[in-house]
């Protein structure tokens, strides 16, 4: 049965588990598919095509999801309606929900965590141009996606929608945690939506240096190169994941099978507005996760990194992992797959650990050649089996975020 919304029951948050996952990506749509890419190192890397996307000359590369397998039951006025994150969010939630068998529990006891803000700019700038229609004003605000996933299924536990850049979704994840930890709901979702990108912020994040530039146009395939010698910025990726999240108690009522366990966790802010990666901002957070979950760094043997392909992040990346003890455990990089999905990130990444946890199996680093740093236990150009006990994964975003998680098996 039940408790009222009023009723607290907390959990300690090594109690906090994976009930669900749903994942839409460029490389794969559905969990099933999504490992088997991972596995096999495939890729969807080319000149990006969706309109809006390029100006003029421009070239940008990238990849994108190809029509989506699987549409929710919306009907087709809701749907026309709809910014292409909207449907990918639903199509993905819809995986998860039915994952964690979530039409079993009281909708007053779920709450959903949207990880990242302004990830409809594509969808604004081509369908409304220079538009003063109502329904702009629905889509500019942050509550748009939200209000259209907790609508669909319903959801009326606390609802809101959460910013840290490309640390969004896995900040997302953390405050869904923290939720079941108070015992305010029995299932928190966090989400990380696809940030659907014009041409405009892409040609703001190259010239930044942030995005990769022009130098593999002729080779779009070997852009993408996170933790390489010849790395030269992220290169963009459409994705969207979601996990379900509650305590043990929560799942065992339902016979649901839990992915693996959060130990602990850490979000810091390193008080600095640019995009410019901090050594001590990143070594805080991987011990302070580390200590949380009471797991000394010898006992993590499975590392999922940022890994941006970031020229200066990639190197600061490694330097705190270093510094941290954690050089031995096996390291791979999901974006040199998935690309970077920018607020899914995080969430993908998850995804990612969990999947591969349940497998026993590690994912290849594609286009890793000639490893920044060679003394790291780089997962190379092929998958290999490997059981997980412990994991850690990374985000970073601009503006001075770093999170961190330790995952641990259920």
């Amino acid at each position: 049965m039940s408790l009222p919304p009023y009723c607290m029951r907390t959990c300690k948050p090594g109690d906090v588990l994976v009930s669900g996952v749903g994942v839409t990506s460029a490389i794969g749509q559905g969990r099933e598919d999504f490992l088997s890419a991972l596995f096999e190192g495939r890729h969807a890397f080319g000149v990006l095509k969706r309109t809006g996307r390029q100006e003029g000359d421009t070239c940008f590369i990238g990849a994108e999801i190809e029509a989506l397998q699987t549409l929710p039951g919306v009907d087709e006025q809701r749907m026309r309606g709809m910014s292409f994150s909207a449907e990918v969010a639903l199509a993905t939630l819809t995986e998860a929900w039915q994952d964690a068998a979530l039409d079993q529990v009281d909708p007053e006891r779920i709450s959903l965590v949207v990880g990242g803000s302004n990830f409809q700019q594509r969808f604004l700038a081509t369908s409304m141009p220079g538009s003063a229609r109502p329904s702009y004003a629905l889509h500019f605000m942050d509550t748009d996606l939200s209000g259209v996933c907790s609508e669909h299924f319903g959801i009326r536990g606390g609802v809101h929608t959460i910013g840290a850049a490309s640390a969004s979704g896995q900040l997302a994840v953390i405050q869904a945690a923290q939720a079941i930890v108070l015992g305010g709901v029995d299932a928190a979702i966090a989400l990380g939506p696809v940030m659907d990108l014009s041409h405009r912020e892409c040609r703001a994040f190259r010239s930044l240096g942030a995005m990769g530039s022009d130098r593999f146009a002729d080779a779009p395939d070997q852009a993408c190169r996170p933790f390489d010698l010849a790395r030269d910025g992220f290169i963009f990726g459409e994705a969207c994941a979601v996990v379900v999240l509650e305590s043990e108690e929560s799942a065992a009522r339902r016979s649901v099978r839990p992915y693996g366990r959060l130990r602990g966790w850490s979000a810091r802010s390193d008080g600095n507005r640019n995009p410019n990666p901090s050594l001590d901002g990143e070594m805080r957070v991987i011990r302070e996760a580390l200590a949380n979950a009471e797991v000394p760094a010898r006992s993590i043997n499975y590392i999922n990194p940022h890994g941006s392909g970031s020229v200066l992040g990639d190197r600061i990346e490694l330097e705190a992992l270093a510094g941290c003890g954690l050089s031995h455990a096996p390291i791979n990089a999901t974006k040199a797959l998935t690309g970077h999905g920018l607020a899914s990130a995080g969430i993908v990444e998850i995804v990612a650990t969990l999947l591969q946890m349940r497998a026993e199996r590690l994912h290849p680093t594609r286009n890793l050649e000639r490893p920044l740093n060679a003394s790291f236990a780089w997962v190379g150009q092929h998958s290999v089996a490997h059981r997980i006990s412990h994991a850690l994964s990374l985000s970073f975003g601009f503006g001075g975020i770093n999170t961190a998680l330790c995952l641990g098996q259920p």
